[in-house]
């Protein structure tokens, strides 16, 4: 039973109330983006994202634990912890590629698939400690989806977003017909 408990409470490089930090860094950012994308009623919202956050500062900390694991040292064993990066990546590559769509000429869900990929970025920066860099993508992704998405709309490049309800109201209305 010793035996399981310390493998279970294995000892990391980083301490676990710095692990857990980063964890909830990672929660608190991608949620922060993913606001954005609820309040807009895109399919990738919240939840998404803050689970690929997560998921992406979770994979930064076991490449960054694996670099400092003895079993994992000596010249037979090549760590490389910028294949996290990649792998990350790849992987949100093909989540936010399933948001994009070609309907009536239009692509959709190029916004969202790019928010999905910087929730990844700023869950592999918290997840390797780089707290100040993951911030501050954070709030220049909001400064960009809130501020630049208003100026759209005021110079007339882009038409202002129905509401939720406005849509629901249209639906019914061509239901009617």
């Amino acid at each position: 039973m010793d035996q399981i408990v310390s493998d279970i409470l294995v000892t990391t490089h980083t301490p676990y109330p710095v692990i857990f930090a980063r964890l909830c860094g990672a929660i608190l950012l991608g949620g922060l983006i993913g606001i954005e994308r609820e309040k807009r009623q895109r399919p990738a919202g919240l939840r998404t994202h803050i689970l690929v956050s997560l998921a992406s500062a979770i994979l930064a900390v076991i490449a960054v634990e694996s670099v400092h694991q003895t079993g994992l040292s000596g010249p037979e064993v090549r760590i490389d912890p910028i294949r996290v990066v990649e792998a990350v990546t790849a992987g949100v590559a093909f989540l936010a590629a399933g948001m994009i769509v070609f309907s009536k000429g239009e692509v959709k869900g190029l916004t969202t698939g790019a928010g999905m990929w910087l929730a990844g970025a700023a869950g592999l920066s918290i997840g390797f400690g780089l707290w100040l860099i993951a911030i501050f993508a954070a709030l220049a992704s909001l400064v960009v989806l809130f501020v630049l998405g208003k100026l759209e709309v005021a110079l007339h490049w882009k038409e202002p977003e129905a509401s939720f309800q406005d849509s629901a109201a249209e639906q019914r209305d061509k239901e009617r017909r």
